[in-house]
């Protein structure tokens, strides 16, 4: 009865020390990793909407029950049983061809609109214009500008780091499965960033004041996880990515507009003087 009492009280006693809360980092990527330098030099896209970016939700620990569940509902109410895909849906295809009819639009868009809007999430990115990728470092990385995707991927884990942090939480990133490479490269980033802190120049991003290799050791929760496009929280991060990369080209554009009315972007949660460190994140826009 004694060593039971004793193991009963030191369960109690690790009961009452309250494990510091998380957020969650769920996402996904826009347009190809790779920087196409041909394509690039030669001026791209007519439009000139040419990026590569990583992003989507910060979700509170405790509202995630709640996100998956209006998810559920959502799919259920529209008899959706295959994972909601942003180029799917804005296209019209493969198991979204039913939305080529208008009527069907008219009814599905608006519902979309309010279900994402209700979700306790923060969106953010980092959003790489991509012909300006390889016009400003082409001569600095000549052969490695794949190097595009780990600027991204630490910009993007700098910045929900460091609002992660502001909030007296730490942060646990999740993503979705793209090829074994392509995830294993996410991993091995995450693992630098905690190793030798932000691969930037130190003089070049002082303004931004980067974080260490102790500050990612101490705020962010083990490796990146991937997961399946049937995860819930990883196709609203897929949902909501689009209208912030398309910002970075159409400031009018009404998805965009839509969340940061009702402050779903990171940007809306932050003080004025943390925009350049913690704001979503648009960059080698010059110029265009």
């Amino acid at each position: 009865m004694v060593g039971r009492r004793r193991r009963d009280e030191c369960f109690s006693c690790m009961n009452t020390r309250e494990e510091k809360k998380k957020y969650l980092l769920c996402f996904d990527d826009s347009g190809s990793r790779d920087p196409d330098r041909k394509m690039s030099l030669h001026g791209g896209r007519q439009d000139k909407m040419d990026w590569f970016a990583l992003g989507g939700i910060l979700v509170k620990d405790e509202d995630v029950e709640e996100v998956v569940e209006k998810h559920k509902n959502f799919c259920h109410k529209w008899r959706i049983d295959y994972p909601l895909h942003s180029t799917k849906i804005r296209g019209h295809q493969g198991k979204f061809a039913w939305l080529k009819k208008q009527e069907n639009r008219d009814r599905f868009y608006p519902e979309l609109e309010n279900f994402l809007l209700s979700l306790p999430v923060i969106c953010t990115a980092c959003v790489m214009h991509r012909p300006g990728y390889v016009a400003r470092y082409k001569e600095q990385y000549e052969d490695r500008l794949w190097f595009m995707c780990k600027t991204t991927f630490s910009i993007l884990t700098e910045r929900v780091s460091k609002y992660a942090d502001s909030q007296g939480r730490q942060l646990e990133i999740i993503f979705e499965e793209s090829g074994k490479k392509e995830d294993r490269d996410i991993v091995n980033y995450s693992k630098e960033l905690k190793k030798n802190g932000n691969p930037f120049n130190k003089l070049t991003s002082k303004e931004y004041r980067p974080l260490s290799a102790d500050d990612y050791r101490r705020i962010v929760i083990g490796e990146p996880r991937r997961k399946k496009k049937t995860n819930p929280l990883l196709q609203v991060a897929d949902l909501l990515l689009f209208p912030l990369a398309k910002n970075g080209y159409d400031p009018d554009y009404l998805p965009y507009r839509m969340l940061r009315k009702h402050n779903k972007i990171i940007d809306c949660h932050v003080a004025a003087e943390e925009l350049p460190a913690m704001a979503v994140k648009y960059s080698c826009f010059d110029g265009l």
